[in-house]
């Protein structure tokens, strides 16, 4: 295998951790609105849980996405 086929097939697979952050953000969002609808009285006080997890799955997501470019335009 070729040094450039290589390096496409690494950022390919980089890639695939920004797909996979949306779905780690849509689930988070998902289970709060669950939650939310089950126990209204209780949202309150897992808004801030549920930030901290939108922002560290966002940030593996553009880590993720970094990569991929490092390795498609650096490397």
């Amino acid at each position: 295998m070729d040094a450039e086929a290589a390096k496409l097939i690494g950022a390919g697979l980089a890639a695939i951790g920004v797909g996979m952050a949306a779905l780690g953000v849509g689930n988070i969002w998902g289970s709060f609105l669950s939650s939310a609808l089950r126990n209204p009285a209780a949202a309150d006080g897992q808004q801030g849980r549920l930030l901290i997890g939108f922002a560290v799955t966002e940030l593996l997501g553009l880590l993720a996405f970094v990569v991929a470019m490092i390795l498609l335009f650096v490397v």
